[in-house]
């Protein structure tokens, strides 16, 4: 096989296609031909929303023409070097012919194809001229073939030369109706849905899961051309047709096909739960890898590391040292996917996911285009007219829309806060049916990154209801929204003295820290460290008994990201001499210090020192006689002097300051019984408040 055809990581309408190299063998090459020839048959039988006789018409030559290619194998030993050079010209012009193919017939693309149907149509006009010109070098006499078949030949190189592959009038129709309601959107009128279904027929969209697919496509390519800045009139379009079909998927179905979806996000998730981060760290860099590849030794390598190795002149596999005959990279598609689920169920930040949110929150703050304003405030209308007067069903079904449209565009987010989604919302919480309280509760979790939103879940008489879910949800997936709901109301400070007056409210965050899912005590933690803010919920959190609870987490955890959030919290709970008392009780320190040695998260690193530092200067000489015992301590705050941020070095250089001094005083038998404050232990909780802000974007 000359060349993989796999469309996973090529663009839409862009064609790679390559020369065979020129050391083939002839019969290879001809095979190779024959394979994709009758690849391209068999799209024969596909379905094609737009361009269907131009697709049909292609398939059609290159059909006649394997027959040619099918009869000259047998005889195919000494040939001239023009029909090697012929041969080669069509397996690069059948490679793109296979590529559009592949493009016209792609589900969740069928609404895009239709709008670039002219460029398709030319397309397919310049790629059967390639195969015109491949046929006028080849010596059609070269190989001997039947007269019927060199007929066949000829009549292809004949209708390759004249085929005119025009639109077809089909799809100028749809394509005009497609305009003609975007521009009822740009003037807020209601599209006329007899006229939708009509045109979602014509493309064969006739479920919900494949109109999502034309949204998650549609959002691909925004996301794509948003980088490209003088592409404006593109990204208008695309982020019309985002409106219309994410109107479409809100309005015209009623029923939410995700059966096959949710099977497969389970066996995901059960996979998932069953592995070691380390398993996805790059042997090289030991990052976690962003893109995975892997050698012809089998072993996997971050792409960027792998490339550095060989750029050094390095020729051999790094983790056998065996010598590579080819340093082929293929990427690992599996498990980049499974690296990207990983890290979105843990709230793990890599680099190129971390580009990508920040890109997606930058496109969502505005619609994109006049139509698709127009579009998200109708959907957003119908919506909240659904959780209003609609059956059961259909609140459940706009609940779940509104979890979806709320998850990336803050946009939708304005606009389902407008007409007044979020009392709807908190009045289903109470639902008996489980789905319809997750999806209201994931809902409302993204709504509250809006900010006049907490201020509208707080005086419907939101935060009882939500606590209610955290302590009786009929899910864990309900009840982790609705911690994860918290910690954005939360970053509020009135209202983080509300939630700690509501006498459950930590109570039922530190019960979910004890017994829930892993996602679950992570935004359990990351809610209770949101209310920690507020000093008045210090004694709370500590006659909640937390500490030993997390205590136990630093120990029990095999999860890192759970280590470091608890770190987090028991930091700001050492800030105050009783909670650095309930810590130091538990014996806490030799366990800090283990974490601070074995730990490989820079995070986690810098909470381990802060939470030292908070101990030293909250439980005098005694905390810091044990330390000074620790003979790795010095070692890991100097490294962190060097390779820490600017705030670990900070806290690492006020921590060997306390430890000398407390060295020298011992050595001139001068200890005073306590240790000075230093007031800058209060601000450890700022900045550990804006690193759970930032790396933990949590969605419902």
């Amino acid at each position: 096989m000359i060349h993989n055809f796999n469309g996973w990581d090529r663009r839409i309408l862009t064609f790679p296609a390559v020369h065979p190299c020129e050391s083939i063998s002839p019969s290879t090459l001809l095979n190779s031909l024959i394979d994709l020839a009758q690849s391209i048959c068999a799209y024969k039988s596909d379905f094609f929303s737009s361009n269907k006789r131009n697709a049909r018409e292609t398939i059609r030559q290159v059909q006649n023409f394997l027959i040619y290619l099918q009869e000259i194998r047998g005889g195919f030993l000494d040939v001239p070097d023009s029909l090697v050079l012929s041969l080669s010209e069509l397996y690069l012009a059948f490679q793109k012919i296979h590529y559009l193919l592949e493009d016209c017939t792609r589900e969740g693309a069928r609404l895009w194809m239709l709008m670039k149907s002219d460029q398709v149509a030319n397309q397919f006009r310049v790629f059967v001229r390639a195969i015109s010109t491949g046929l006028d070098v080849l010596p059609i006499r070269a190989v001997e073939v039947s007269s019927e078949v060199k007929e066949l030949v000829d009549l292809v190189m004949r209708q390759a030369r004249k085929a005119r592959f025009e639109v077809d009038p089909d799809d100028k129709r749809v394509l005009n109706d497609v305009i003609r309601i975007l521009g009822r959107f740009e003037d807020g009128v209601n599209p006329n849905k007899r006229e939708i279904k009509r045109i979602f027929d014509y493309l064969g969209i006739e479920k919900w899961s494949q109109c999502n697919k034309e949204v998650k496509f549609l959002d691909t390519e925004i996301e794509t051309e948003y980088l490209n800045g003088d592409k404006r009139r593109e990204l208008e379009l695309l982020s019309s047709l985002m409106g219309l079909v994410s109107y479409c998927r809100c309005v015209m179905f009623d029923v939410v096909d995700t059966e096959a979806s949710q099977q497969v996000n389970k066996w995901c998730e059960n996979i998932l739960g069953g592995l070691n981060p380390d398993d996805f760290r790059c042997p090289i860099s030991l990052e976690i890898m962003k893109d995975p590849v892997t050698l012809s030794t089998g072993h996997t390598y971050d792409r960027g590391s792998i490339l550095k190795w060989f750029r050094s002149g390095n020729s051999t596999c790094p983790k056998t040292g065996e010598r590579l005959k080819s340093k082929e990279l293929t990427a690992n598609l599996i498990l980049k996917r499974i690296i990207q689920d990983w890290s979105a169920e843990n709230g793990v930040s890599i680099a190129e996911e971390s580009n990508h949110k920040n890109r997606d929150i930058t496109r969502t703050v505005l619609a994109g285009s006049l139509a698709a304003e127009g579009a998200a405030k109708m959907s957003a209308t119908f919506l909240a007219d659904r959780l209003v007067n609609g059956t059961s069903e259909e609140k459940n079904k706009a609940a779940y829309e509104i979890r979806l449209l709320t998850k990336t565009s803050i946009f939708n987010r304005s606009c389902l806060v407008e007409v007044g989604s979020i009392p709807s919302l908190l009045n289903i919480l109470s639902s008996k049916d489980s789905l319809t309280q997750e999806n209201a509760i994931a809902a409302l979790l993204n709504l509250s990154k809006h900010c006049r939103s907490k201020s509208i879940i707080v005086e419907n008489g939101g935060l009882e209801l939500i606590i209610d879910v955290i302590k009786k949800g009929l899910k864990a997936e309900a009840r982790q929204h609705a911690a994860a709901t918290l910690f954005y109301i939360a970053s509020i400070e009135e209202y983080r003295k509300l939630i700690g007056e509501i006498s459950e409210a930590i109570p039922a965050l530190v019960e979910m820290v004890r017994d829930g899912t892993d996602r679950s005590k992570k935004n359990a933690l990351v809610a209770i460290f949101g209310l920690l803010m507020h000093s008045g919920n210090h004694w709370r959190v500590l006659a909640a008994r937390a500490v030993p609870l997390l205590l136990d987490l630093l120990t029990s955890s095999g999860k890192e990201e759970l280590i470091t959030d608890s770190l987090a919290v028991l930091a700001t709970l050492a800030e105050k001499v009783d909670g650095t008392i309930a810590i130091v009780r538990r014996g806490a320190l030799n366990t800090i210090l283990r974490i601070l040695d074995s730990c490989t998260s820079r995070a986690g690193k810098e909470y381990c020192v802060s939470l030292l530092l908070a101990l030293c200067i909250n439980g005098g000489t005694n905390v810091v006689a044990h330390l000074v015992k620790s003979p790795s301590l010095m070692g890991s705050l100097y490294s962190l002097l060097h390779e820490g941020t600017s705030r670990a070095s900070k806290k690492a250089r006020a921590l060997i300051k306390i430890l000398h001094e407390f060295y020298e005083k011992s050595s001139s038998g001068s200890i005073s019984p306590a240790l000075p404050q230093d007031r800058s232990v209060h601000n450890i909780h700022t900045f550990i408040f804006m690193h759970v802000s930032n790396s933990s974007s949590i969605e419902g």
